[in-house]
């Protein structure tokens, strides 16, 4: 008996002539991953090897200045430098590991977990997100969050320790300080003894301070970061299926453009303030507000997720009143977004 010829699988993308199958796209799919993979873990090593480094120097020169009461106290400041210069290091290459993970859990959340739970489908606007960020790469956290992130997670109580153990070696070296005058004249190093013990406070105050700052923001992907409750598995497995909350996700992650509508009296003055300092181009739009029979001028203002909060900053110092709609959108077209695909020109 003859078998029913199956149907031709629809080819899902053209280029050159060459028609790429579901199949193949899946394969070309998996090897991307597998690449971006090894990205993120080669800049994960390297965080790893900054880290080893602030350790073995902090330990070095521990063993070393200890060994002997001759050795000078100022080497551990010295060692609180290195440590510093290691962690401005450390946060530059945790920005760039932030952005293959973050293509990374873009592919887990929106193109694997698609395959395993109903309804079987990726949200329309993880794609569009992954090519934005392959077209036009950009950092997905800013540089104080990762100065801030690896400073609460490794590198404070390195340089803790470092203050710390400097303030026994002046107690204790040559001989315990009996009086309070004779443990600052100690710390003198070409200047007064309580400017430094002043300077070093200061710096270990405003390290600590900026780092923890910086806890409230939450824009990594490739990190597992402390959350107030823990889900359960009916929820996580809602949070796979539910589309709001796998926009809500996305929204997290920075994925997409913003549409900014300010609707303000002030309108002429507001948007030559967005096209000077953003720059960004803007669409006025005369309204009326039906409550108070008033006029307004409504603003349209395509920008992207790191200009809103600055977006938001230049409005309110012209127009306390006005209000301000953010709206996430899938895509921009045009100049200053993306450009327009030849099928569109």
């Amino acid at each position: 008996m003859r078998q029913p010829t199956p149907p031709e699988q629809e080819p899902v993308w053209h280029y050159n002539g060459y028609a790429l199958e579901g199949a193949q796209f899946l394969n070309a799919m998996v090897h991307f991953y597998r690449g971006e993979m090894e990205r993120a873990n080669v800049w994960r090593t390297r965080l790893d090897t900054t880290t080893n480094w602030a350790v073995v120097t902090t330990a070095t020169m521990l063993s070393f200045v200890f060994s002997d009461v001759a050795h000078p106290h100022f080497l551990l400041l010295l060692s609180m430098v290195l440590v510093l210069l290691f962690l401005i290091i450390e946060a530059r290459r945790y920005r760039y590991y932030e952005l293959w993970s973050y293509r990374l859990r873009l592919m887990e959340m929106e193109f694997f977990a698609a395959m395993l739970v109903p309804p079987f489908r990726p949200d329309p606007r993880w794609a569009t997100s992954l090519a934005s960020s392959l077209q036009t790469p950009h950092f997905t956290i800013t540089f104080w969050e990762a100065f801030g992130r690896r400073f609460r997670r490794q590198y404070q109580y390195i340089l803790l320790i470092l203050w710390l153990v400097w303030l026994l070696k002046l107690y204790l070296h040559p001989y315990p300080a009996p009086t309070w005058a004779l443990f600052v004249e100690r710390a003198t190093l070409g200047i007064p003894g309580a400017w430094v013990l002043a300077g070093t406070s200061l710096l270990l105050w405003l390290l600590f301070t900026l780092g923890w700052w910086t806890s409230d923001a939450q824009r990594a992907s490739g990190e597992i970061l402390q959350r107030a409750h823990v889900p359960s598995p009916r929820e996580m497995l809602h949070y796979l299926v539910d589309i709001t909350s796998r926009q809500r996700a996305l929204h997290v992650l920075r994925l997409d453009d913003r549409l900014v509508y300010v609707i303000t009296t002030h309108g002429d003055e507001i948007a030559d303030a967005i096209l000077r300092e953003l720059p960004r181009g803007v669409t006025r739009i005369e309204g009326r507000g039906m409550y108070t029979g008033q006029r307004r001028d409504v603003l349209l203002v395509a920008v992207s997720p790191r200009q809103v909060e600055k977006l938001k900053r230049l409005v309110y110092a012209r127009d306390p009143h006005a209000f301000v709609i953010v709206q996430d959108v899938s895509e921009v077209v045009g100049l200053g977004f993306r450009k327009p695909s030849r099928a569109m020109t």
